[in-house]
């Protein structure tokens, strides 16, 4: 599958992608930088990314693998990709778990989840068939039931574990339960989380010889995003040229970062997708450059468009329709997601400004009445409640003053994190 040149790109999803022409419609003709277009607004994209009267797509879906991605409540979203952009897609990234320290022979578990249309698990397992050093896969899927999962590892004496660090420190908490190590584990190989400190010491008790190494990053919406670089810091990741260009816009001007050391919003662009053309499409995170021209950079957290708490994707969309839902009388004023870590879990605080003066008792209804709605709506949180994954739902109440606002524009923050990253 070639990778192609930017204003070839540009041009294809303007002539053939309708979201993509009217999005450039008063653009010049001829465009060749990706800096002359507008970012994509990512509501206005899933509302014209639909199963049906599709508006995103450049071509009738008549070859694909569909995947369903994360993104606002309401229809499900779903990625699309070519039998050749998938190839693609996993044989970069394949070349990437080299730079995690996958090695010649290594016997990798991967532990992704599969089914019900998501990706990961055979992402990563296409990923490491793809990969430029032998490998022997093992596929078992977080699904499993720990107590077969753990005899297989044992069993093939493998090497590499591969998953979220829920799924591992899953995995390693009933090895304590059960007084045992695997010794055998050199690399826990972590994706669609960050990585805190309370489970590096969780992982090491349960893997004494393992190293955590971030296995790349990547979105089944965005694609590829940055492969690992080798050293300390597991958020630290390359660009995946020159499959892909990406930027860090400055969150108030929106203009690109072009120095260390100073934090924005992530936006890729995919230059071997056509199916699905993405063109500076805000990947849902901040980032620093720690090198521009290596096209080196540190992932620092999410941005607004999403937070992720626990195995759970949230967006600041979802918990404002919940709000809107219960809120019948309309005294929300203002909301924020505070993501917090406390007790070695995650945990989501929706913190909501009222009017001073407000009924404690009426307010203590409609908090109930927001955490329902946001658990229907995102059902995958009360599910990873219940699992032990992280916390309930809370609502901290607030006078609208005591939001957290950007400095520089004054502009009220969506999502604040507030967790210690490794």
């Amino acid at each position: 599958m070639p990778v192609h040149q930017v204003s070839d790109l540009i041009r294809f999803a303007r002539d053939h992608s309708p979201f993509y022409a009217g999005l450039y419609a008063d653009l010049p003709p001829q465009v060749d930088r990706i800096t002359d277009l507008p970012v994509v607004d990512q509501s206005e994209f899933w509302a014209a990314n639909t199963l049906h009267d599709n508006r995103v797509l450049t071509a009738p879906l008549g070859e694909a693998v569909v995947f369903k991605t994360g993104g606002t409540t309401g229809a499900p979203k779903f990625s699309c990709y070519t039998r050749e952009e998938w190839q693609e897609f996993v044989t970069a990234f394949g070349a990437g778990l080299v730079d995690a320290g996958l090695r010649p022979g290594h016997r990798v578990a991967d532990l992704f989840y599969a089914g019900e249309l998501y990706a990961s698990f055979l992402f990563v397992l296409d990923s490491l068939a793809h990969a430029p050093v032998a490998n022997v896969r093992l596929p078992i899927g977080g699904g499993a039931p720990l107590e077969s999962t753990v005899p297989t590892l044992e069993d093939f004496a493998a090497q590499v574990v591969a998953g979220t660090p829920t799924t591992l420190c899953r995995l390693a908490e009933h090895l304590m339960s059960l007084g045992r190590q695997l010794p055998a584990v050199e690399l826990l190989f972590f994706g669609g989380e960050a990585l805190f400190d309370d489970q590096r010491r969780l992982l090491a008790a349960a893997f004494p010889n393992a190293e955590p190494r971030s296995l790349g990053y990547a979105s089944v919406d965005g694609g590829l995003l940055g492969r690992p670089v080798p050293g300390p810091d597991p958020r630290t990741h390359r660009t995946f040229a020159p499959h892909t260009v990406v930027e860090i816009l400055d969150e108030s001007t929106g203009e690109p970062v072009r120095e260390t050391g100073r934090a924005g919003r992530v936006v890729v662009t995919q230059l071997f997708r056509r199916l699905m053309p993405v063109i500076r499409y805000p990947a849902g995170d901040r980032a620093e450059w720690t090198d521009v021209e290596g096209g080196v950079f540190r992932i620092l957290g999410r941005a607004e468009e999403g937070v992720r708490v626990g195995p759970v994707s949230l967006y600041s969309q979802d918990a404002q329709t919940a709000v809107a839902a219960a809120d019948t009388e309309g005294r929300v004023m203002g909301m924020q997601l505070v993501v917090r870590r406390w007790e070695g879990r995650d945990g989501l605080v929706l913190r909501l400004a009222t009017a001073p003066g407000d009924d404690p008792a009426g307010l203590e209804v409609l908090a109930k009445a927001v955490v329902t709605e946001l658990n229907d709506a995102r059902p995958l949180y009360p599910d990873s409640v219940d699992a032990g994954f992280v916390h309930p739902l809370r609502v901290e109440w607030a006078r609208h003053r005591d939001l957290v606002v950007n400095p520089r524009s004054g502009k009220l923050v969506r999502v604040i994190d507030e967790r210690p990253t490794a």
